[in-house]
């Protein structure tokens, strides 16, 4: 008998153990990595430091998710809706966003290299520091978007709608910003080496370079 309450404190770790290797499942979408869960609703999850590269999310709810340094490399969020999500950090390499609104999000610091983001959806998000060099925006819609000291680098911009957008101190050196939207921006203190900015429309921008026709 003197062995029994040893006995219960074993079996009760043991217990706690599995539960914490128990994969999270919301709505019936695995959240794990190539997951697939496309058009699934996760509004308002709590994915922070998720591992969810490689997954299929495309069409997907986010709003208003908690994504925060979750890793979402390759994944696929084609035309999902992550409206108000915070993917403060989160890891974004080679990940497809094509479509996908990101109205009002919080973006900060997220590492995006290399992802595809061809007509996407920013408007009035939170990109401060967001490491975005090789990224592919042509045709997103960056209305008032916050990218100040955002690295731009080799960024694909052309036909981007960047309106009365904050680039202060952005790093824009060889982006190619053919025939974008500059109206209004604020291009102050941005590095713009070899940048393309061919047929841009410029009307009331600050700091933009004044070599391209306008």
């Amino acid at each position: 008998m003197r062995f029994l309450p040893l006995l219960l404190l074993l079996i009760c770790v043991h217990a706690n153990a599995d539960d914490t290797e128990t994969p999270l499942t919301i709505n019936g979408c695995l959240i794990a990595e190539a997951s697939q869960c496309p058009g699934a609703n996760l509004r308002g999850a709590k994915l922070a430091n998720q591992d969810l590269r490689k997954m299929n999310l495309s069409g997907a709810d986010l709003r208003d998710a908690d994504l925060r340094h979750a890793r979402l490399d390759l994944a696929n969020l084609e035309k999902a809706q992550l409206q108000g999500a915070n993917l403060t950090r989160a890891s974004l390499q080679q990940s497809n966003l094509r479509l996908a609104d990101f109205t009002g999000a919080t973006l900060k610091a997220i590492q995006g290299w290399g992802l595809f983001a061809q007509g996407a959806q920013f408007q009035r998000a939170d990109l401060t520091a967001a490491y975005l060099q090789f990224a592919r925006l042509s045709g997103a819609r960056l209305h008032e978007a916050n990218l100040q000291a955002a690295d731009l680098e080799m960024a694909w911009l052309s036909k981007a709608d960047l309106k009365g957008a904050d680039l202060r101190d952005a790093n824009l050196q060889e982006a190619k910003l053919g025939e974008s939207n500059l109206e209004q921006a604020n291009l102050s203190g941005s590095r713009q080496h070899y940048g393309n900015f061919q047929d841009a429309n410029m009307q009331g921008c600050t700091g933009c370079p004044t070599s391209w026709d306008q």
